[in-house]
């Protein structure tokens, strides 16, 4: 064993240690000596550090012990004893990703940061976190982050209120989120993966205080424990802080986590669910089917890979023939795959979604005789090369948008290393495998894999999951009802120790941490901080006669382009088509190529290539650019390839093909439901937004709620308006695709702009030069206030307005009042004390402003809280210590680390909004000097933007009838 790092810290025993090309780093695995804990590090240049630490956490019931824990852990330890240090490190550090993740059998504590001094502060404050917590001396934490009862006074409604127990009443809203969770339940009945790890509302309340603290002293150890280190620093210095400051203190501890295999079932499981639809919605067409196989352990790279490759070629390829075959069969209108491989006994899931309950068999059927087909007449390669390709440029990009590589990379090799403690680079390297199944693809090896895996492998269950009205308002009558007969009977001593539980956990809520406790968690010093602020890199040229823009960026030989068409001026009816068009456009036939052909090819020869609407801000409050565009990414020597498929997708696109529109449609409803579910926040501020911005109810029309309804109404019409859908389509690309409403963005070094620019060189053979009719897209406030109702059991409430329109400027130091807001004011009222998952503001510099909650068991309240924000905002007093721990955090958001596609797409949204350097340097000079009174001047904007009252929640159906006299229309969101 060859050792790069020379000479390891005494405290250490070196088990391995090697190079991995693939992450660029030398690598070694350690083992501290007394207590046992495991070290891997990744060393390399990369200046984004990032440490983690995690635990094997294997529930045996679903009261969400490990994910209440995760959460409590970071209210307060030994030696930073203050509330929630978590917020503290958010508001006054410059960390480039600061959380904590529940899994199904881990937990795990990440933290990053470029600045070195950061770094050690936040390793101290977790490692501190999670050894020694506060959760011993104050069962509060327990009550506030987990469950209690709430009970205001005697005469009061007995309710539960906890964080965890508002998330996951969240998360258990979502049918695609029960789905899964009963996948893996009915796959895994006897082991920890058939528990909620997460925890199971109705389970929740089941958890005692004592469990809770068991769990800790049990699986927090350093024995049982997975530190990650990452990036460029002194490996010797971390490992020797961790063993002076807190690995020394332990001694080796043999603790019980091993994650038991599932006995292989001896046939197939057939299971029936249910799910919540509102009273409005329809039953027929909304069950999900799902066939669901367990394959080898995780542990085996070319597997691990090869499942990836199979759920693109029979599934998540357009034209796939697994997803084919059941579109086509008319049983369900999406299907889809979802591969799970982060636990020991990974699963592969193919979804019918859109269905009937009685097509069950013949889902089964399909599923069977295509695969079975697949089997025999083989895998399409081209499929297989493109999967492989996709993956391999995307591991060689090490583009995680706002995710520092390492971490990605760490969570990666949790798959490998919590099931074998000395594997923990195992799916790190894997160019070698790539090639192997690039080889082993002409021998028959995926074909075998159905038949083994996929065919005749008994470990499976078939699920249906089926839509039953009002039962989510049913389960929250049951609540009540039941919370009502245990207050009854109840003593009256009960009750009154209830009361004076409650009253005294929002006592403890309500007192602040004392300065002396602030003042122990560590934080940088205003010289720390870059008074500069992340340049925009944006040169105006032009590319072949076009106008463009060009960002750069060392790119690792990579070409990122952009084709973005103006459509400002596009007939008001043809808004929604050209939000269908971007979802048809790639996954319809061309002149040269079926759908399924065209995506291989773009997968094997590029990153990707996607079209989108948008819309960028402009110069002035009001203004704005509606675009539509066309990006992709290619090594510079398979640009030309990537252009010419643009083209083909952009121009040679066969508008006219019935059968397959109608698919696309049925599946584009499908894929917004699913993506409004997962970011129910988002829907609301960009719906409450719409009601005073133009800008925002054009973007509604494009992709939100108003263009849901416009598919929802296309696909329940299909057949009677296809002519119309086919001829809308055609004039939306004619209007669209011209000569004079072209600009080309191009992301590379400066040397290989003349690559693009000779392979751009044929597009003006494909554009018309017809300048069409321009309609003015006429829109007025409307003053809405907006209900929508939901199946789930909590809201999302958004308030939001515009100041500017009020008479107030963009001031720099709005970002810091966002921090402040967002972790004090919002935080200590919505989260804390109202049990709220999470709220959020923002204040942008066209006086755009929110203030929205998420996973929220009220509605009233909340709105309440935010009319008095501005109250709050003009008596704000503050230390100069935490004024400079709320600018760092303000900092600390404007500077993430962006990777050249962020960096450009950045830039050119600062282009089209007039944003310059020196208008950035002015932000960050307001910021850097804001001071109590400069955030107290804000009182009044805020008030400004409340007080124009636009509206709009999301949530239960019950609190919204409740509180109905609040809106001005009250509907269904699906």
């Amino acid at each position: 064993m060859e050792n790069n790092f020379g000479k390891i810290h005494p405290a250490y025993s070196l088990v391995s240690c090697e190079y991995i090309d693939e992450v660029k780093s030398q690598a070694a695995l350690l083992i501290h000596k007394k207590a046992g804990a495991r070290v891997a590090v990744l060393s390399n240049e990369d200046k984004n550090k990032v440490f983690d630490i995690a635990f094997r956490t294997p529930p045996k019931d679903s009261t969400g012990v490990p994910h209440i824990l995760e959460h409590s852990v970071l209210c307060g330890s030994k030696h930073f004893p203050v509330k929630d240090p978590f917020v503290e490190l958010v508001k006054g550090s410059l960390n480039t990703f600061l959380n904590a993740m529940t899994y199904p059998d881990k937990t795990m504590y990440p933290v990053a940061s470029c600045n070195d001094r950061d770094f050690q502060n936040l390793m101290h404050v977790y490692m501190d976190s999670v050894f020694y917590p506060n959760i011993y001396t104050h069962k509060e934490i327990f009550q506030q982050e987990g469950w209690h009862y709430a009970l205001e006074d005697a005469d009061g409604e007995l309710t539960y209120n906890g964080v965890v127990y508002n998330e996951m009443k969240g998360a258990f809203s979502s049918p695609d989120q029960v789905l899964s969770r009963k996948i893996t339940s009915t796959l895994f009945p006897d082991t920890t993966y058939g528990q909620e790890s997460g925890g199971d509302p109705d389970n929740i309340p089941e958890l005692t205080y004592e469990e809770f603290l068991d769990f800790h002293s049990k699986y927090y150890h350093p024995s049982n424990s997975y530190i990650y280190l990452y990036g460029d620093f002194d490996v010797n210095e971390k490992l020797d802080f961790m063993d002076r400051e807190y690995l020394s203190k332990f001694d080796h501890l043999d603790v019980d986590s091993e994650i038991q295999l599932q006995k292989p079932f001896g046939h197939m499981k057939e299971e029936e669910y249910t799910y919540s639809l509102s009273s409005s919605e329809d039953e027929k067409d909304n069950t999900y089917m799902a066939y669901n196989v367990v394959l080898k352990d995780s542990l085996d790279p070319e597997m691990y890979i090869a499942f990836q490759v199979l759920d693109y070629a029979l599934m998540s390829c357009p034209g796939a023939p697994l997803k084919k075959a059941l579109i086509e069969s008319g049983i369900c209108k999406d299907a889809y795959c979802e591969y799970e491989r982060s636990i020991r006994q990974p699963y592969l899931s193919i979804i019918a979604k859109n269905g009937n309950a009685q097509d069950k068999e013949k889902f089964l059927q399909i599923i069977r005789e295509t695969l079975q087909k697949v089997a025999d007449t083989g895998v399409n390669k081209d499929s297989v090369k493109a999967a492989l390709n996709t993956m391999e440029f995307k591991f060689r990009e090490a583009d995680y948008g706002s995710f520092p590589s390492g971490l990605m990379y760490g969570i990666q090799m949790m798959d490998s290393w919590l099931y074998n403690k000395d594997q923990p680079f195992t799916h790190l390297k894997c160019f070698s495998v790539f090639n192997m199944l690039r080889a082993k693809a002409d021998e028959g090896y995926f074909e075998k894999l159905i038949t083994d895996w996929l065919l005749d492998n008994p470990h499976a269950s078939l699920l249906v999951l089926k839509p039953q009205k009002g039962l989510a308002t049913e389960s929250e009558k049951q609540l009540k009802e039941a919370l009502a007969a245990k207050k009854a009977s109840m003593s009256d001593e009960e009750i009154a120790r209830i009361v004076e539980e409650t009253k005294h956990l929002r006592e403890y809520q309500e007192t602040p941490s004392t300065q002396e406790e602030l003042e122990k968690i560590p934080m940088l010093a205003l010289e720390d901080i870059d008074k500069s602020p992340i340049p925009i890199v944006n040169e105006e040229r032009e590319f072949n006669g076009f106008k463009g823009l060009f960002h750069d960026y060392e790119t690792k030989g990579i070409g990122y382009l952009k084709l973005i068409f103006n459509i400002e001026g596009i007939p008001v009816r043809l808004i929604p088509y050209a939000g269908l068009l971007s979802s048809v456009l790639g996954n319809i036939d061309t002149k040269d190529y079926d759908y399924e052909s065209l995506n291989n090819e773009i997968s094997m020869y590029t990153g990707g290539i996607y079209t989108s609407p948008s819309i960028y801000g402009g110069k002035e409050t009001g203004q704005y650019h509606p675009c539509f565009e066309i990006s992709g990414r290619a090594l510079l020597s398979n640009l030309g390839k990537m252009i010419d498929l643009m083209e083909t997708l952009l121009f040679t696109s066969k508008l006219d093909d019935k059968k397959r529109l109608k698919e696309i449609v049925d599946e584009n409803v499908s894929r917004l439901q699913m993506a409004f579910n997962s970011s129910v926040s988002g829907v609301a501020v960009n719906r409450a937004v719409s009601y005073f911005s133009e800008a925002g109810a054009f973007r509604e029309l494009l992709s939100g709620v108003d263009y849901y309804h416009f598919a929802k109404n296309l696909a329940k019409n299909f057949d009677a308006k296809c002519d119309e859908i086919m001829g809308a389509l055609k004039e939306t690309a004619h209007f669209i695709f011209r000569m004079d409403n072209l600009m080309v963005d191009y992301t590379a070094r400066l040397e290989d702009i003349k690559v693009m620019e000779e392979a751009l060189s044929g597009i003006e053979a494909y554009l018309t030069r017809d300048i069409p009719e321009k309609e003015v897209f006429q829109w007025t406030p409307d003053g809405k206030k907006e209900g929508f109702v939901t199946p789930g059991m909590v809201q999302y409430d958004v308030m939001a307005g515009n100041f500017v329109k009020s008479g107030f400027k963009f001031h720099g130091a709005l970002n810091v009042l966002k921090v402040i807001m967002e972790y004090e004011y919002l935080w200590i009222n919505l989260r804390v004390k109202g049990g709220a998952y999470g709220c959020m503001c923002g204040f942008a510099r066209n006086g755009n402003a929110y203030f929205a909650s998420y996973r929220d068991p009220h509605l009233k309240e909340t709105l309440d809280i935010y009319k008095e924000c501005g109250n709050y905002i003009r008596n704000f007093t503050v230390s100069d210590r935490d004024m400079l721990k709320y600018i760092i955090g303000a900092v600390s958001a404007a500077d993430t680390p962006q990777k050249p596609f962020a960096g450009a797409a950045r830039s050119l949204a600062a282009y089209f909004t007039g944003v310059t350097n020196e208008d950035l340097q002015k932000t960050r000079d307001e910021m850097l000097s804001a001071d109590a009174e400069t955030i107290r001047s804000f009182g009044d904007l805020a008030d400004a933007f409340v007080s124009q009252d636009h509206l709009c929640v999301i949530g239960s159906e019950t609190q919204i009838e409740a509180n109905k006299q609040l809106f001005t229309s009250v509907e269904p969101l699906l």
